[in-house]
């Protein structure tokens, strides 16, 4: 698909607002015990307001085989495991399983996870885009290496930068662990790396021999210097045309992101957006809870809120968020890219009237958000969380709001823990306010008493949560014609009732955890 429509097709989006994309009321699909729609959840109107969406009988009747809901669940998995040394694992982690399951075509959210190979630890992030995928795939690829550059030594930098002065092979900075769908933008690899050059430069001068960089200042800076670099490249431009609207692409689209480090028993979060990162905790009785380590930016959020408005004057008291949105638009108040909440209008008028044609024929770009004042009006500054690991912390989920949409993180953590443990809490048997019948009460029960069969039938836990987040009934149990009916929803319709879901599941060592905290303590 030529990048011009990838661009266009990626705007009609639940992060940036308008109503034009709702069904026609004369054609609304019958699509028997669907969720409610999504509700106003697209962006710019771009769209003839008369356009309908009709459906076919099939999508009545056609109900997908197990394999074929397997197929379509599985299709984007990936699993690691940290290898042992000695028949030992002596790290905090002992893997973490994957997933992602498409609404939007293309699909908007990213993931990556990396081992730092010049420091220690595993960075794990989410990054979920709104008008377009080309902000997400670059942090993808982009972010960790700013934060494996941030964390390193003063005298590992020197070393690096002489390398390159040298012309020498660099030792590598990262290990990914990439499903092959996870790729690298190839044309922009040397862009990329020049930037990255002149961060660590800048490094160097600010820093002196014997420095060690602290995690929590390492994680603020790479996603700040990141965003400002994503701003300086677009404004810059390239002489190679694609590049020139590449970077364009990726300042003007935009993306949240939620990141964790985890070294030994030292466990940070960065977030800026609404992707979010819960524990999973073991408690003595062999149940779950919930520990959430990371707040929603969103309207939700008080302090977000009012720090929002701290920071404009009172004047735009008023308009500044308006129905639960900055100016009225965009639900995320932190983000990467999304240059249209940042520049001044002169500055977009600019770098637009010099760049390439097809950025005239998209309406997303040319538009000034109204009541648009006193700029920059989003930061990608992340909100940092720590955590020191404990023997009963089990696993984190990091997820894309496309899953907490759907799922209590109580119930995301339950499902997840009962899966890695096996252990099916007896919980009483919930219907609701639903009036049931002896038959269907029988039904549940069976259903019940299934589940721990059916809970293998996925050999990877994000996947398994997966398949509750889109197939759960009003029950709390996965009700195949639902599952079947969500995932063969035609795109256009696929993206009312539901959000791309990324989730990334990590499980914890309790014996390593354990044994390092013994030792810190006894120093």
């Amino acid at each position: 698909m030529p990048v011009t429509s990838q661009l266009l097709r990626g705007l009609p989006r639940a992060k940036v607002f308008a109503s034009s994309l709702l069904p026609c009321q004369h054609h609304q699909p019958h699509l028997g015990s669907l969720p409610a729609l999504r509700g106003p959840s697209q962006t710019w109107q771009t769209h003839p307001a008369g356009r309908c969406y009709q459906t076919s009988s099939a999508l009545h009747n056609y109900i997908l085989t197990p394999p074929q809901v397997n197929s379509i669940l599985k299709a984007n998995e990936y699993s690691f495991k940290v290898p042992e040394f000695d028949g030992k694992n002596v790290s905090s982690v002992m893997g973490f399983e994957s997933n992602q399951l498409p609404a939007n075509a293309p699909i908007e959210d990213r993931r990556s996870a990396a081992t730092c190979l010049q420091t220690r630890g595993m960075l794990l992030g989410v990054f979920d885009g709104h008008a377009g995928c080309a902000c997400a795939q670059a942090l993808s690829e982009r972010l960790f290496y700013y934060i494996a550059v941030s964390l390193l030594p003063h005298d590992t930098l020197c070393e690096l930068e002489a390398s390159v002065e040298a012309g020498r092979a660099l030792s590598p900075i990262l290990q990914w662990h990439k499903h092959p769908n996870d790729y690298f933008t190839r044309e922009a690899q040397s862009l990329y790396f020049n930037s990255l050059r002149t961060y660590w430069q800048e490094l160097i001068d600010l820093t002196s021999p014997g420095d060690v960089p602290d995690t929590r200042e390492a994680l603020l800076n790479a996603f700040k210097r990141l965003d400002n670099d994503i701003s300086l490249e677009a404004q810059v431009g390239d002489a190679s045309a694609f590049l020139h609207y590449w970077v364009l692409r990726v300042a003007f689209s935009g993306a949240t992101a939620c990141v964790a480090h985890i070294d030994g028993p030292d466990l940070y979060i960065a977030n800026a957006g609404d992707a979010r990162a819960v524990l999973g905790v073991q408690e003595e009785d062999g149940s779950f809870s919930a520990h959430t380590l990371s707040n929603d930016h969103s309207a939700q959020n008080d302090s977000e809120v009012a720090r929002i408005r701290s920071e404009h004057p009172h004047s735009e008291r008023k308009t500044v968020i308006r129905q639960d949105r900055l100016l009225g638009l965009l639900m995320p108040f932190r983000a990467f890219g999304d240059v249209k909440f940042k520049w001044s209008i002169e500055l977009q008028k600019r770098v637009l009237e010099s760049g390439p044609d097809q950025l005239h024929e998209n309406e997303h770009t040319k538009f000034i958000p109204p009541n648009y004042h006193t700029p920059p009006y989003l930061t990608a500054e992340p909100e940092i969380t720590y955590h020191r690991l404990r023997p009963q912390d089990r696993f984190l989920v990091i997820g894309s709001d496309g899953l907490w949409e759907t799922l209590h993180r109580q119930e995301v953590i339950r499902i997840v823990g009962e899966y890695l443990t096996g252990v099916h809490q007896r919980q009483p048997l919930k219907v609701g306010g639903y009036k049931v019948t002896l038959g269907q009460m029988q039904g549940l029960l069976e259903e019940r008493k299934a589940r721990m069969s059916s809970a293998f039938e996925d050999q990877n836990s994000a996947t398994h949560l997966m398949r509750h987040a889109v197939g759960n009934n009003e029950f709390g149990t996965v009700d195949h014609e639902r599952l079947s009916k969500m995932l063969s929803l035609p795109e256009e319709l696929a993206r009312m009732y539901r959000d791309d879901i990324t989730i990334i599941v990590t499980q914890f060592n309790p014996h390593v955890i354990g044994a390092q905290r013994q030792e810190d303590e006894s120093h």
